[in-house]
C-alpha cells in the first residue's frame, strides 16, 4: 500500500529523510506473524496408500510444548494411513456414529489390522470411549475406538477446534509407529 507525501506517492517500506521543512514520513510493511512454534502444518487430509499385515500392538498419546500427540503402535512396517477432519466418525463394518468430545472430529485410519494372521486380537483398548486418557490435554478432548475391519483400524480423535496436524510413521528393526500431532494454536 502506498502513502502519499505532498502528493507524491512513497512505497509502503520507503522511509524519507528529514527536512528543515518537513517530517520524516515512515510507512512499514505489515508483517505476518510467524506461525506458532514454527508449525506451518495445514488442516487438510494426509493420506498413504500402502497396506501391510503387521498388526496393531498399542495406542498411546503424550503432551508437548506446541501440539498433542496419538501414537499408534505396530509390529512390523510402518502401515498407510487416512487422517482427516470430518463431520462424525462411524466404527468399521457397522457404521454406528461414535460420539466424540471437542469442536472437531479427525478420522484416525491405519492401513493395517488390529488382529493377527490367525484372527486373534493383537490390541483390544480396555475402554472403547476412551482408548486413552487425554484429560488435561490442550487440545485433544477424547480418542475412541471405531474398530477394526478388513486390514483397517479406525479411531476417532476429538480435538478443541480444527487445527493443523501432521502425519507420519517410523520405523525401526521390527516394529513401527503411525504418528499424529495436533497443533495447539494456528
Amino acid at each position: 500500500m502506498a502513502a502519499a507525501l505532498g502528493g507524491i506517492p512513497v512505497a509502503a517500506s520507503t522511509t524519507l529523510p528529514a527536512t528543515a521543512s518537513t517530517t520524516s514520513a515512515t510507512t512499514s510493511a505489515t508483517t505476518a506473524a510467524a506461525p506458532y512454534c514454527g508449525i506451518t502444518w495445514g488442516s487438510l487430509a494426509k493420506t498413504s496408500s500402502r497396506m501391510v499385515p503387521g498388526p496393531v500392538t498399542g495406542v498411546r498419546s503424550g503432551r508437548h510444548t506446541c501440539y498433542d500427540r496419538l501414537v499408534v503402535d505396530l509390529g512390523g512396517r510402518a502401515p498407510g494411513y487416512t487422517v482427516k477432519y470430518v463431520s462424525n466418525v462411524y466404527t468399521q463394518g457397522q457404521g454406528a456414529l461414535v460420539p466424540l468430545r471437542g469442536g472437531a472430529r479427525l478420522l484416525v485410519v491405519a492401513n493395517a489390522p488390529a488382529y493377527r494372521p490367525d484372527g486373534t486380537a493383537s490390541f483390544v483398548p480396555r475402554n472403547r470411549r476412551e482408548v486413552v486418557d487425554v484429560t488435561g490435554y490442550t487440545t485433544f478432548r477424547q480418542v475412541a475406538w471405531a474398530g477394526t475391519f478388513e486390514g483397517y483400524t479406525s479411531m476417532g480423535l476429538g480435538v478443541r477446534a480444527r487445527l493443523p496436524f501432521r502425519v507420519f510413521t517410523l520405523t525401526d528393526a521390527t516394529t513401527s509407529r503411525l504418528v499424529i500431532d495436533v497443533a495447539h494454536h494456528w
